[in-house]
């Protein structure tokens, strides 16, 4: 008879330093410590997740699935967590990342040529903190549209509140919905992943709250009409109504936090999220001098459907350096954000060839191609070879691309 295994919340020993903010936030009192170690009770712990937050090392980010659950006394004498307490199979299952969270996310990052690590210096993500079994509940406080009205394309900017649910997301990561019901086959919905467009700290500085962009979903890639479950959801959402939320995801897709690393950005429709939220972030910090450009090349059909368009106009020179590509505008020629890379190759390849570049794209799969072909065009009018480049940056943790 297979032996049925359980996940383990463990905190490791040769990690942790002893500064007590796990234990202070326990509600049910799980954690304990003595003069050694700090330990959970496996009887005790709800797996509410209160003590991940405060946690400045990830020592509280350890989990092991076991035959038999460790004690409270066999923990305490740990240097080290044990060799047999094996981690669970994979990376995925450790982070708690259901199989079609996993596949979401591998689809989206596949043509990067390989998984990317972060940035060095990126902060540490929790990942898998909420699952369909036992999701995290958000009120909505706003519900704002980003496109004119009448315009065919219909982008929503819409603010989540937790409340008292611990929810650490960092910008890049995704957060996964639940949309209430079943399919036609009478299965719940698969769950949908949206980038948080919110930094790290809140839509509202230092509250519990998010933000997602979020286009209407109206017809498929044919042009056929159809309505897209999980953004009619949420695009309908009024406030005060609840949304089940699972996540947050993402250990890759993160921003570098060390002083002077640049940001080289593309993107399009609400491929923007994640770039709203790692140049809010910036832009909250532009007090600190830290340094490092943002060059951001932002594609739209038209001006009035471009998300973000009038803050975005609004941000100063010094934090951004903007290209924008509409593809349908009257007043403009037929561009897009491929063009706008080779219209500033001498810029682009700069910022390519140097070591504190970042490059992050995202939107839609049709622009994938032509971005990257833009790319190796602006590289070897230059002189060197983008291939060659591309894998370096990707190994590095400075290539990261995400779309659908």
């Amino acid at each position: 008879m297979a032996t049925t295994l359980l996940r383990q919340h463990l905190i490791d020993p040769e990690v942790c330093i002893r500064c007590n903010t796990c234990e202070e936030a326990c509600k049910p009192k799980a954690i304990t410590h003595d003069r050694r170690n700090y330990v959970v009770d496996f009887a005790k712990c709800n797996g509410c997740g209160d003590c991940l937050p405060p946690c400045p090392t990830g020592a509280i980010d350890t989990w092991r699935e076991v035959g038999e659950a460790y004690s409270v006394e066999a923990q305490l004498a740990w240097d080290a967590v044990p060799a047999n307490a094996s981690p669970a199979a994979t990376r995925i299952q450790e982070a708690g990342i259901p199989d079609d969270v996993a596949r979401l996310e591998e689809e989206a990052s596949r043509s990067q040529g390989g998984r990317a690590p972060p940035p060095w210096s990126a902060a540490h993500p929790y990942v898998g903190l909420y699952a369909r079994e036992r999701p995290a509940v958000a009120t909505v406080v706003g519900n704002h549209r980003l496109t004119v009205e009448g315009s065919e394309t219909d982008i929503r900017h819409i603010v989540l509140d937790l409340g008292k649910c611990a929810f650490p997301v960092l910008e890049g990561q995704s957060v996964g919905v639940l949309v209430p019901g079943v399919d036609a086959l009478g299965r719940p919905h698969h769950v949908r992943l949206y980038s948080v467009a919110s930094p790290r700290n809140g839509e509202r500085p230092n509250h519990n709250n998010l933000a997602l962009t979020v286009k209407r979903v109206t017809e498929d890639l044919q042009g056929n009409p159809v309505k897209g479950v999980a953004s009619n959801y949420l695009c309908d959402a009024k406030r005060g109504d609840r949304i089940e939320l699972t996540g947050p995801y993402g250990d890759s897709f993160l921003m570098p936090n060390h002083p002077g690393a640049k940001l080289l950005m593309v993107c399009t429709g609400t491929g923007s999220a994640p770039m709203r939220a790692m140049t809010e972030r910036r832009r909250r910090r532009m007090g600190l001098h830290e340094g490092g450009g943002i060059l951001l090349f932002f594609g739209a059909r038209r001006p009035d459907e471009l998300p973000y368009f009038g803050p975005l106009s609004r941000l100063p020179a010094d934090l951004i350096d903007v290209e924008l590509a509409f593809s349908r505008s009257p007043d403009t020629p037929k561009e897009y954000v491929q063009d706008r890379l080779r219209a500033r190759g001498e810029d682009v390849a700069a910022w390519l060839a140097e070591d504190d570049t970042y490059v992050y794209i995202c939107g839609h799969k049709r622009m994938e191609a032509g971005v990257l072909e833009a790319m190796a065009d602006v590289c070897a009018a230059r002189g060197f070879d983008w291939s060659v480049r591309r894998e370096e940056m990707r190994r590095a943790g400075r290539l990261h691309i995400e779309t659908y």
